[in-house]
């Protein structure tokens, strides 16, 4: 978990642990956490946005018609223990594709190497774009 999570987590009294022999639950199914219902688009990424991050994501969620409180966040390391059936769109800023599936899949550097990159955000628009084509 990011330090910044774990920092939300202890201001808030709320513990967290880590599985020291992951090893000794093999063969053990977790339920996966399903996303909101309204949700259309799942932000992945190693950091959680910052405000100026938001700012940028939100203007290019419009782009394509998605409002902001129909997205959520997921760090990387949660990603395989989401339900992504009912998503329309998944976002990898910073990291790897780790999924195969239908959804429509977007790919960029970090939020904050697209901010204020034009080439950055120009890649960005080709790749919603393609998708509109279709």
């Amino acid at each position: 978990m990011p330090n910044h999570e774990q920092q939300y987590l202890q201001a808030m009294g709320i513990q967290s642990w880590d599985l020291i022999h992951p090893e000794r639950l093999q063969g053990y199914q977790p339920k996966k956490a399903a996303l909101d219902t309204e949700c259309k688009l799942l932000l992945v990424s190693t950091n959680y946005p910052t405000a100026s991050e938001a700012a940028l994501f939100e203007r290019v969620l419009k782009s394509f018609n998605v409002e902001l409180q129909q997205s959520q966040y997921a760090s990387l390391h949660n990603l395989a223990n989401i339900d992504l059936s009912t998503l329309e769109w998944i976002w990898f800023a910073g990291c790897d594709d780790e999924i195969n599936s239908n959804i429509k899949k977007l790919h960029t550097p970090l939020l904050s190497d697209v901010d204020g990159n034009t080439q950055h955000r120009r890649d960005l628009w080709q790749q919603i774009c393609s998708y509109e084509a279709k």
